[in-house]
């Protein structure tokens, strides 16, 4: 048995990695369908699903079945032609279910409404008030204080006390939580990876970066616009350099306003029969749960790369993609150098804590979608 897999692995591989491509697709698909709506899954949506299993597929197939170790400009080539193989069959695809399926949207919808039904009666553990909660709950895991208050306001009001407490504690609590996890994910070695210096990042992009994140996460979550603007907004103002009194607003007497009103808000609705119950308890309790697999992930996200990589990226930045920003990159740097004193992680773990604030307002997003 071992022999034949041996002598045909290149085929199997291939078909076993065509299905999970496929899989993907009818997720991505579900997905889209549940967001935005069937139309909107039959066009635009149809077209980015097909680009992210061609992304996959290149990924996998690159990986595991040839096995290539290409770099630069050869692998750029060999990108370029998987990709071309493709966008036949990609603009074939996209024609089908624009015409095809948005002509039978009345029958399509219907039966997509039925299927997606019971797919999230199966997913989702509870529904209406519960699954709201829950979703409120899970955000936490985030580790973003902003986006646990917009997500519970919108989806569990009655909670917005003891979830805020929960979200801002855990940010606070990033030093405590996140080095035994990161400690008890990775080896001696892994953590002992030195990172080569980042590039120099120039001012057009610093200033298009804002906007293309803003104008995407738009489109993709509508829901999630509010928070992604604000933060953008900001992000915009301090590296476009030419509204100087903006941004010293936005980031001083700004912000301390914000932050008084909303400590006063927020504490408004902790009133003792909302706030020291037992509830409050499992609410922290699951909220810590949530964050450390938000740590967790990351990490493990960082090993399962480097099984891909040439060269090898310390998985102690991945525990950073959470939004606690600076702290968990901080956490990373400490961590690492704890292990190698001439290591200096702190910007690279930027990169995913930066990556982990746009991550949960998609989170945030998509909850609001779903349970909203």
């Amino acid at each position: 048995m071992m022999k034949f897999f041996k002598k045909h692995w290149e085929v199997l591989s291939y078909l076993i990695f065509g299905v999970l491509t496929t899989l993907l697709n009818i997720v991505l698909y579900a997905l889209f369908s549940r967001l935005f709506g069937y139309t909107a899954a039959n066009s635009w949506g149809n077209v980015l699903d097909n680009i992210l299993c061609i992304l996959f597929a290149y990924a996998t197939n690159r990986a595991f079945v040839f096995r290539s170790r290409t770099q630069g400009r050869e692998m750029a080539k060999e990108f370029g032609a998987f990709v071309t193989c493709r966008l036949g069959t990609l603009v074939l695809d996209a024609v089908i279910m624009m015409v095809g399926g948005n002509l039978l949207a009345a029958q399509g919808t219907a039966l997509m409404e039925s299927l997606l039904g019971s797919f999230y009666t199966v997913m989702v553990v509870g529904t209406g008030a519960a699954a709201s909660s829950a979703a409120s709950v899970g955000i936490i895991g985030g580790a973003d204080g902003p986006t646990a208050i917009f997500v519970t306001t919108r989806l569990a009001p009655h909670l917005l006390g003891p979830i805020a407490v929960a979200a801002y504690s855990y940010m606070a609590l990033v030093p405590v939580i996140q080095p035994p996890i990161m400690k008890a994910l990775t080896t001696k070695e892994e953590r002992r990876i030195v990172m080569r210096p980042l590039r120099q990042v120039s001012k057009k992009e610093k200033i298009i970066f804002p906007i293309m994140i803003t104008v995407f996460v738009a489109l993709l979550v509508p829901s999630a616009a509010p928070l992604i603007a604000c933060l953008m907004l900001g992000n915009l103002f301090k590296e476009s350099g030419v509204v100087e009194r903006l941004t010293k607003t936005a980031g001083n007497e700004l912000m301390n306003i914000v932050t008084i009103f909303l400590g006063f808000t927020v504490g408004a609705t902790a009133t003792a029969t909302t706030f020291l119950s037992l509830q409050t308890i499992e609410i922290m309790a699951m909220g810590v749960v949530a964050f450390g697999f938000g740590t967790a992930g990351g990490v493990l996200l960082a090993k399962f790369m480097n099984l891909f990589l040439k060269e090898k990226i310390n998985p102690l930045i991945g525990s950073a993609g959470v939004s606690a920003v600076p702290m968990a990159a901080r956490v990373s740097q400490k961590v690492g150098q704890a292990e190698n004193p001439g290591n200096f992680l702190l910007m690279h773990a930027m990169g995913p804590n930066v990556a982990g604030v746009i991550g949960s307002a998609v989170a945030a997003g998509i909850l609001i979608n779903i349970f909203g």
